[in-house]
């Protein structure tokens, strides 16, 4: 007879490896599935959707951003950091942060602002036309909160606060999974186990994909991750080349590649252990997922929109390539995940951040173009995401991290050429202050990430079982996605 501890330790063990990535110590065949999910389910999952969320880690400045243009707002803002606007002053070809060189943002809600006025930075060309175009919206000041906080209750510590603020790792891990370092959840992997429970997809591993790496917001209680490289799935090391010297040429050389493979899978092993027996069948499945992949990226049509050569746009080339495969794949409704870093700027904001910029901003318009080609836009929205702000208060070469910031939504079913939430005046001292600059976040994570989910399909009970503090909330529906607010 069977010890149901050692059931219960074997499955926990299954899904820790399949979610570390089995066979890693080959060369990688891709994050792997647990267990089935026999949940109760609600979604609406007709036609097919796609979230993406683009991670900007180490914690993008909102305030180098979205500009301020009135002149009032921008002379304050100009006072406050006078030491960075030289050092943009003094960059070859001269400052684009000074107002006559700033793209005005005419939003079609401008009148909730009153006489404030706001402006990309010309770096962001590319996404100043989608929000032109209403393919694009901005959501200010968002921060991981746990209820609606004033600056007294911040200052009183009157209300709970979320753990660990201004820690990189912890809020990071907060944006994802509403928890800091150390949670095993996170809210797009719950997603994922609430459309795969649904019966979105017919083969669950290609719902939830990461183009960087093992992430918590892909961790779901049944659904894993699936992890891609830039040129489609990991491959075991030796496995990839016919003609390496490891497995020689011709025909020999396939010969030799098939009987490491089924080593590999463990096909000619009978095994009594269960622990033997679980790995051997993650094994073979991660080169049966592989297959399936890479067949179906043979036999689609190649995608015609060019991306620009840099990572973030290799890995929204490969995310648009997986789009472009979704029928082949059989999934209905997909959440990926791709991130990039070097927005940490303590220093030399003034050389780092335009060029962090224009990457990302150009990257993105070329993965808009693309699901255009497909004819997805509608059903594809990209959103953004960073560890927190910086602090409005400059420290001469750079800026300190901060709390709230603004974030990008990008997709035909945007309803774009409008800014949602709140931006903070670019003073200090104000109600939305905790010090310096650091903005109190008027909008939480969880209302931005409710508002995808239900455009996504979740009901409002699935919403509230993916988001724990969603309840403490007024408003669980932005509107910034096709539909009513709620």
């Amino acid at each position: 007879m069977i010890d149901r501890r050692y059931l219960n330790n074997r499955r926990a063990f299954l899904k820790g490896i399949s979610g570390a990535g089995a066979l890693s110590f080959l060369g990688g065949t891709g994050i792997l599935s647990a267990i089935g999910n026999s949940s109760a389910h609600a979604a609406e999952v007709s036609g097919y959707k796609a979230l993406v969320c683009l991670f900007m880690h180490g914690g993008q400045d909102c305030n180098d951003t979205v500009l301020p243009y009135d002149q009032a707002s921008y002379d304050s803002y100009a006072q406050l950091r006078s030491g960075l606007l030289a050092n943009y002053a003094a960059r070859l070809g001269g400052s684009n942060r000074t107002r006559d060189r700033l793209l005005q943002l005419n939003p079609t809600n401008a009148a909730d602002f009153g006489a404030r006025q706001f402006a990309l930075p010309d770096d962001l060309s590319p996404l100043k036309t989608l929000f032109d175009t209403g393919n694009a919206a901005i959501l200010g000041n968002v921060g991981p909160l746990i209820q609606p906080m004033t600056r007294t209750e911040y200052q009183n510590e009157a209300i709970a606060r979320p753990k660990q603020l201004y820690s990189h790792n912890d809020q990071q891990s907060t944006w994802m999974s509403n928890a800091p370092e150390g949670e095993i959840l996170g809210w797009g992997g719950k997603f994922a186990d609430t459309v795969v429970a649904s019966g979105a997809n017919q083969e669950d591993m290609f719902t939830a994909i990461t183009l960087d790496g093992n992430t918590v917001f892909l961790s779901g209680d049944e659904v894993q991750q699936y992890a891609l490289n830039t040129n489609g799935p990991q491959q075991v090391n030796g496995l990839k080349n016919r003609g390496s010297a490891l497995l020689g040429t011709g025909r020999r050389s396939e010969l030799a590649r098939r009987l490491l493979e089924d080593h590999y899978r463990n096909l000619a092993q009978t095994n009594t252990n269960l622990f033997q027996r679980d790995i051997s069948a993650i094994n073979d499945r991660a080169f049966t997922l592989n297959e399936t992949y890479s067949t179906a990226l043979e036999n689609a049509p190649e995608l015609q929109t060019e991306f620009p050569n840099n990572s973030i746009s290799r890995q929204l080339r490969s995310v648009a390539n997986t789009i472009n495969i979704r029928s082949a794949l059989g999934v209905g409704r997909q959440v990926f995940f791709v991130g990039m870093g070097g927005f940490d700027t303590h220093d030399n904001q003034a050389i780092n951040l335009p060029n962090l910029q224009s990457v990302y901003a150009n990257a993105i318009a070329a993965f808009y173009q693309a699901t255009a080609e497909m004819g997805a836009e509608n059903e594809v929205t990209l959103f953004t995401a960073s560890d927190f702000g910086r602090a409005l208060r400059e420290n001469g070469n750079g800026t300190d991290h901060g709390w709230g910031g603004h974030q990008f939504i990008v997709g035909g079913a945007v309803n774009g050429n409008r800014i949602y939430g709140d931006i903070p005046p670019y003073s200090i001292d104000h109600d939305q202050d905790a010090g310096n600059g650091r903005w109190i976040p008027q909008t939480s994570v969880e209302q931005y990430a409710a508002t995808l989910g239900r455009w996504f399909g979740l009901t409002d009970g699935e919403l509230a079982s993916a988001l724990p503090n969603l309840a403490n909330f007024g408003q669980s529906d932005l509107g910034f996605m096709a539909g009513p607010a709620v």
